[in-house]
């Protein structure tokens, strides 16, 4: 035993033998990393493509999308590599997907992140609303698609009963309840979460009601001489099981409005 060990002190002390040795492991490891690295490069994985042309915003179905097998060494670009990446996502507003393409990250995104999302989601008979925002009405950007708000009325009457100019009174309420919240977006029209990574300012809210209350808002908004303006709030609505319906909260503050703005014939005929 204490000869193999000296034999082995000896070999290893040897300048030359160790350098040979060396030179021959860095060899195998170079021979292995190579092989491992054109195995990685030519073994094929499988990868979705597109079996029919997708136009731009239309969603991406299961039976829309086959999968084949690609050396990796010929993927370019950012492709998508799963099914899982693709399936009931949108083909993006400015891009058409050719049949027989792989699908690419700047091609494919979620449907919030359409530019017509919003006129794809809301009830037949609502109209869209741009509610105008920003950091601090929204609660220091805590306001979701998704959630529902309060919008309350808020007014200073100037004058009595006679028309006569008296002393300001301050005028605040509820006007609408359970509002659903479509989108939040930036000045320039950008969902404000489409990016967490990037700090967006809102600018507006974006939600559908009913044609009357959308009058009844607009009227609100356009009361300049009572220095009207409408404030949105977070309610815990959207964690109900079945939230409630869009409703107008105050007969008082509906009537008052009409009564200080010019009625159309259909609001007329609606009241009689």
């Amino acid at each position: 035993m204490n000869n193999i060990l000296v034999g082995i002190k000896k070999f290893l002390s040897n300048k030359n033998t160790v350098t040979v040795v060396g030179v021959l492991l860095a060899v195998v490891v170079l021979y292995v990393g190579y092989n491992w690295r054109v195995n990685q490069a030519i073994t094929p994985i499988t990868i979705p493509y597109a079996i029919q042309t997708i136009s731009p915003g239309e969603q991406i179905t299961e039976d829309k999308i086959g999968t084949t097998e690609v050396p990796p060494s010929m993927l370019q670009g950012d492709v998508l590599r799963s099914v899982a990446q693709v399936v009931d996502q949108y083909a993006a507003s400015d891009s058409v997907i050719p049949e027989g393409s792989l699908f690419y990250e700047r091609s494919v995104v979620p449907k919030d992140q359409l530019a017509a999302s919003i006129i794809m989601d809301y009830p037949k008979g609502y109209v869209l609303y741009n509610f105008p925002v920003d950091m601090e009405s929204t609660y220091g950007n805590s306001i979701f698609p998704g959630n529902y708000i309060d919008i309350y009325l808020k007014a200073i009457n100037r004058a009595d009963a006679n028309g006569q100019v008296t002393q300001d009174k301050i005028m605040v309420g509820k006007l609408v309840e359970n509002v659903k919240v479509l989108a939040v977006k930036d000045s320039n029209g950008n969902n404000v979460f489409a990016n967490l990574d990037e700090q967006s300012t809102p600018s507006q809210i974006i939600f559908a009601v009913p044609e009357e209350m959308h009058i009844l808002l607009r009227k609100a908004s356009y009361l300049r001489v009572y220095e009207t303006s409408l404030i949105p709030v977070p309610t815990s609505e959207s964690l109900e099981e079945k939230p409630g319906e869009v409703t107008i909260s105050s007969n008082d503050l509906r009537n008052w409005i009409n009564t200080n703005t010019a009625m159309t014939d259909t609001e007329l005929a609606g009241t009689s």
